[in-house]
């Protein structure tokens, strides 16, 4: 594994002066994930924060060949360059190894790419998928996505005297994309970077479909100081409300914390589950503690049988 010296030496994959919100967790995954790269890689990036905020013409902020595609397709256009590829090494016009890298948010992923995504894997392209996941569409203006986690506050489903939030658990879309049988899936923080580049660099020594779930905190749709977003991600990793572990070849392994932390903890730092403090909401917590133990104890039990 690359040590930070290393990878300090290595072109940036973005310029400084893009427009992302101070504090916001998308940049950081795009360059510790590249960083991590040996070898040249090509970017396809969905719609979303990380788009608009690093491609407003006539500017540019990538130093890396970079590809803009809609909402919904960023796993069918990075297939296609993919394949085209592959061509060009058949036909002797290219050599070199390229690594393929998609970023995408969760509302382009877990929801309107979930399709294009899964056809991705399920044809196994030589490619890495990464969702820079901020639990909401928080460039659109916060409203929840099949990432958002039960109790929280969003535009379209907001606490108040009906309902306290958004009503269902999150969708568990890392794995899914281990039900399609690939290579490499992850889960990961931007509050580890060496465990995040760790499993970038494992990703780009595998060959086929690979896929990482990165949870990246948004200052501005959870509402935090933005200094706080490394802090809060590793507090969901703490609690384990956000599992870090990956899936080789359907076998298991799970990171875990020192001590697991209280739910509560994690909830108390931002303002979407503030909500959930006032009296009369005791039993939400409860129940969203009781949902986190069941589902640490029934990942740690895929480790344990390796299945």
């Amino acid at each position: 594994m690359a040590n930070l010296k290393e990878l300090s030496t290595r072109k940036e994959p973005l310029t400084g002066g893009h427009r992302m919100c101070p504090g916001c967790g998308a940049p950081i995954a795009v360059r510790q994930i590249l960083l991590s790269s040996k070898d040249p890689v090509v970017v396809v990036c969905a719609t979303g924060c990380l788009e608009v905020s690093t491609t407003i013409f006539p500017y540019n902020a990538w130093t890396v060949p970079y590809l803009h595609n809609a909402f919904e397709n960023a796993g069918a256009t990075l297939s296609g360059v993919e394949a085209a590829y592959q061509n060009f090494k058949k036909k002797g016009k290219i050599s070199q190894h390229i690594n393929f890298v998609a970023f995408g948010g969760d509302g382009g992923t877990y929801d309107i790419g979930l399709q294009s995504l899964s056809g991705a894997m399920e044809r196994g392209h030589d490619l890495l998928y990464v969702c820079y996941n901020n639990e909401a569409y928080m460039n659109t203006g916060v409203q929840r996505s099949g990432a958002t986690p039960m109790g929280a506050n969003t535009t379209t489903e907001p606490a108040g005297k009906v309902k306290q939030g958004k009503l269902q658990w999150k969708k568990d879309l890392t794995e899914i994309m281990v039900a399609h049988s690939i290579p490499y899936v992850a889960q990961a923080i931007i509050g580890n970077w060496s465990d995040l580049t760790r499993k970038a660099e494992k990703a780009f020594s595998i060959r086929g479909p690979k896929f990482m779930n990165v949870l990246q905190p948004c200052r501005l749709g959870w509402g935090y100081k933005p200094e706080d977003t490394l802090s809060i991600a590793r507090l969901a990793f703490d609690t384990c409300i956000w599992p870090v572990y990956e899936v080789e070849n359907g076998i298991y392994k799970v990171s875990k914390p020192k001590t697991k932390k209280p739910v509560i903890e994690y909830l108390k730092t931002q303002d979407r589950f503030r909500h959930l403090f006032k009296p009369g909401n005791e039993k939400l917590i409860e129940e969203m503690q009781a949902e986190v133990d069941r589902r640490w104890a029934q990942l740690l039990a895929k480790e344990e049988k390796k299945i």
